[in-house]
């Protein structure tokens, strides 16, 4: 069973929450000793506590199979919110399904979903991106990602990044875009910020920080100049034709082959 546990406050932990970790015979757990901690709160003692965390998840999920095909009743929780989600979890809830076992969950608290309704941005549609890539490529791509994506945009961060964070997201987006930042959901410090990138001042850095950002307004249509023009950067870049008629068409929102039939024309 995959219980969702508070992100802050412990008085979120649900009645059907603390029913399934009392009655669990094994309770997986990112970190031991905060779970302990949190059965304390709610008067649970003597459970069988399994670490089970990005570095040993692999192989602990096969032990989860073997004691749910046993009969025995398992609680997977992480560290604070919904395990798989940003956290540990996915591998174990994978492999007893795979193993074609039941698998229950009993939802809970969500950092996710906290910061998207206090930040006052569109919630019809949303994005959930997680920590974003450290450096490099694939930091630079997801970021390409999000400034053009039309929905709400949520991320999850450090406190030792979220300045660079959102430096990049203003460069990749413009600093027009309308930006929340929430820290310490639930907690005592609770504090949500609102603003544009160019303007949101997150003050001095402390917690755990969930940035949800307004999505890319619509755009004109792209010009055959736009077309030309962005197929020059790609080729000059040293992207190959066809790489080049791919991010254009993407990037622009223009058919494939009319972005391929103008990349015909360059010389």
């Amino acid at each position: 069973m995959v219980v969702g546990t508070p992100i802050g406050n412990l008085g979120d932990l649900s009645p059907r929450a603390v029913e399934a970790l009392r009655t669990a015979d094994i309770i997986c757990c990112e970190d031991t000793r905060r779970t302990r901690k949190l059965l304390t709160h709610v008067a649970i003692t003597g459970s069988r506590l399994v670490a089970v965390h990005e570095h040993n998840e692999a192989q602990q999920a096969e032990r989860v199979v073997e004691w749910v095909r046993d009969g025995k009743s398992v609680a997977l929780v992480s560290d604070a919110g919904m395990p798989a989600v940003s956290d540990p979890g996915a591998r174990v809830v994978a492999a007893v399904t795979a193993a074609h076992l039941p698998v229950d969950v009993v939802p809970g608290p969500s950092a996710v979903l906290a910061a998207l309704v206090v930040s006052g941005l569109p919630t019809e549609r949303f994005a959930f991106e997680g920590f974003l890539p450290r450096k490099g490529r694939e930091r630079a791509a997801r970021l390409a990602a999000i400034a053009g994506d039309d929905r709400t945009t949520v991320l999850y961060e450090a406190p030792q990044r979220v300045a660079a964070t959102l430096a990049d997201l203003a460069a990749a987006c413009g600093g027009e875009r309308r930006v929340a930042v929430a820290r310490e959901l639930t907690k005592l410090h609770e504090e949500v910020r609102r603003g544009t990138l160019a303007d949101i001042d997150v003050g001095e850095p402390r917690g755990e920080y969930v940035i949800v950002l307004d999505g890319a307004p619509p755009r004109a249509p792209a010009t055959p100049a736009d077309v030309e023009a962005a197929l020059r950067h790609r080729l000059d870049a040293g992207d190959d034709k066809k790489a080049a008629v791919a991010a254009v068409a993407a990037e622009l929102g223009v058919p494939k082959r009319d972005v391929y039939a103008a990349a015909l024309t360059l010389r």
